[in-house]
């Protein structure tokens, strides 16, 4: 059952942490030029970027913390 829990807990923390990672923006462009990150039009995008940053850090933790768990329940 607690395994079941982690599992379910890791799948979530990858789902989250690639679609942050996705939004980031890029040198080369990604999913946030696609969908007018690009461009500027957000009046606080350093705001928004900084706060996107913490959130994929929150992420990364999680997921990372899911996958020593579940090494050591497996």
């Amino acid at each position: 059952m607690l395994t079941a829990i982690f599992l379910v807990l890791h799948l979530l923390f990858t789902g989250v942490l690639i679609l942050f990672i996705l939004l980031h923006r890029g040198t080369g462009g990604g999913l946030s030029d696609m969908f007018g990150g690009g461009g500027g039009s957000l009046g606080g995008s350093a705001v928004v970027e900084k706060n996107l940053d913490r959130l994929t850090v929150i992420a990364a933790v999680g997921f990372t913390i899911t996958t020593v768990v579940l090494g050591r329940l497996l």
